[in-house]
C-alpha cells in the first residue's frame, strides 16, 4: 500500500504536453498510475499530433485536450483545464520511478512555491552520466530548472509568474528565472527524474551539448527564442 499522503493529491494535477510521442507515452502514464489512484489529476496536451499519439492515451488520463502545437501554449492550457493547486509539468519523455512517485505523495505538500527533480538520462552512451552530472550541477549553482527536472509549481505562483511565456522555445527557462525572482530558487526532491537521451544520441553527445549551450548563451544575450528557433530546432517531441 502506498504512504498515506500528507497532501490529498486531488490537489495536484500533471500536465503533458504531447507531440508525436506514440511510442514511449503509455510507459509515462502507466508509471503516474499511484498518483492518480490517490486523486491526482493526469491532464495531457496533444499539439495536433500526426501519428497515433491520443489514440495511445487509453483510460490511463482525467483529460486530453487537442491545440496547435507549442509546448508553452500546450502547457498553459493544462494548468487552465484543471483548478488543482498544484501543478506538476512533466515532458512526455520523462521516466517516473517509484521512489519519486512515493517522495510526491509525502513531500509534494511541503512544497513552499515550487520544486524541481534532478535528473538522470537513459541511454547506452557513458557520457550521457556525465552531461546529466553537469546539467545538476548548472541547475543548483543557478537555481534555474528545465523542462526535463519537472517543474511542480504552486498555482498561486503560476498565475503570479503570469503562466508559462508562449514563445517558441526556452519557456522553462523563462519560467524558472521569473519563478526565481519572486520566490527564490527551487525547492528539490532527492529522487531524480529520468528524461530520454534521445537528443544527444541522434545528435551526437559533444554536438548537441554545445549547441544547448550556446542557444542558451544568446538567450540571456537576449537574442529573440524566435530567431533562436529558427536555427535550433529540437525533435518535434512533447
Amino acid at each position: 500500500m502506498p504512504p498515506e499522503p500528507p497532501l490529498k493529491l486531488n490537489q495536484l494535477a500533471v500536465v503533458i504536453p504531447t507531440l508525436n510521442e506514440r511510442d514511449g507515452i503509455r510507459d509515462l502514464l502507466l508509471s503516474l498510475a499511484p498518483l492518480r489512484d490517490q486523486g491526482a489529476q493526469i491532464v495531457v496536451v496533444d499539439g495536433e499530433s500526426t501519428d497515433d499519439t491520443v489514440a495511445r492515451l487509453g483510460n490511463e488520463v482525467d483529460q486530453v485536450l487537442v491545440i496547435p502545437k507549442g509546448r508553452a501554449r500546450q502547457m498553459n492550457a493544462g494548468a487552465k483545464a484543471t483548478d488543482a493547486q498544484w501543478l506538476w509539468f512533466l515532458h512526455a519523455d520523462s521516466r517516473v520511478t517509484p521512489m519519486l512517485i512515493t517522495e510526491i505523495m509525502q513531500r509534494c505538500g511541503d512544497v513552499r512555491a515550487w520544486a524541481c527533480c534532478d535528473v538522470w538520462i537513459e541511454g547506452q552512451s557513458k557520457g550521457l552520466k556525465v552531461i546529466g552530472l553537469f546539467m545538476n550541477l548548472r541547475s543548483r549553482l543557478s537555481g534555474i530548472a528545465t523542462g526535463d527536472q519537472g517543474l511542480l509549481i504552486h498555482r498561486q505562483a503560476f498565475v503570479s509568474v503570469g503562466g508559462f511565456l508562449e514563445q517558441p522555445l526556452m519557456e522553462d527557462v523563462a519560467m524558472s528565472a521569473a519563478l526565481r525572482r519572486q520566490f527564490g530558487r527551487p525547492q528539490r526532491f532527492k529522487r531524480k527524474l529520468g528524461t530520454s537521451g534521445r537528443r544527444w544520441e541522434v545528435g551526437g553527445l559533444l554536438r548537441t551539448q554545445l549547441r544547448m549551450w550556446w542557444v542558451r548563451w544568446l538567450y540571456w544575450r537576449g537574442v529573440s527564442p524566435s530567431v533562436l528557433a529558427a536555427q535550433y530546432r529540437p525533435e518535434q517531441k512533447g
